[in-house]
């Protein structure tokens, strides 16, 4: 079953920039943002700290974890949310994504992922101008080294700051091996290519839907219609 892409030699892996487009609504969306997440992190402070106070109760390890992430024009950062696993669980194997009935999920990082409770602390990089509430999902630089010989055009995705949600996301599920990466590398182009403040109101409107489970409410696009358009 694979985990992660397969590594490539050394002397292959590359460190090239992505190319960052000149858009004029762009500062503006940065600003809403900012605001936003100001706002949501005040809200819902009460809802993280209870979850903090769970995770604690139920299993051992720091209620917080940080990991590093690739950000727009392939510039690193650090993530933070809520552990749902066991602690230090790739301290052995390294960077793997997760699995479909991953044993390293605990009881209740489960309820956590399935609501995405453990992403609230991101609003924190959105605070800090690292991330953007839609966007491509952030991955890790260890994974991204391979990704960018094993996906064509991937670096597309660091065009625009990652995303707490966005329109690969509300549509399809977490990465689990490449070809999950080239359909959601597809998603993503199509998102940065029609990016403005309607569509992000839309993935919102989508990821609040996704949350309370009525997914079918909001627009799927076929996969098919995207290449075309693509």
């Amino acid at each position: 079953m694979l985990q992660r892409p397969p590594n490539l030699d050394s002397d292959r892996r590359t460190t090239r920039p992505a190319v960052i487009p000149v858009r004029p609504e762009y500062a503006l969306k940065s600003s809403l943002d900012f605001a936003l997440a100001g706002v949501l992190l005040a809200l819902l402070a009460p809802a993280i700290l209870a979850t903090m106070l769970l995770v604690k109760l139920t299993s051992h390890g720091p209620v917080l974890y940080s990991q590093t992430r690739v950000g727009r024009a392939g510039r690193t950062f650090t993530i933070y949310k809520i552990r749902t696993m066991t602690h230090d669980c790739e301290r052995f194997t390294g960077p793997q994504w997760s699995q479909k009935g991953d044993v390293r999920i605990t009881p209740l990082g489960r309820i956590l992922r399935k609501l995405h409770l453990d992403e609230l602390p991101q609003l924190w990089n959105v605070l800090r101008g690292e991330m953007s509430l839609i966007g491509p999902r952030p991955e890790r630089p260890e994974i991204v080294e391979d990704l960018r010989f094993s996906v064509f055009g991937y670096d597309v995705r660091h065009q625009v700051k990652p995303g707490i949600s966005g329109f690969a996301q509300i549509h399809l599920p977490p990465d689990s091996n490449i070809l999950s990466v080239h359909d959601k590398l597809i998603y993503d182009r199509y998102y940065i290519s029609r990016m403005g403040l309607a569509f992000d109101l839309t993935i919102l409107v989508g990821t609040a839907f996704k949350v309370i489970g009525l997914r079918k409410l909001y627009q799927r696009l076929p996969r098919a219609r995207l290449v075309q358009k693509n």
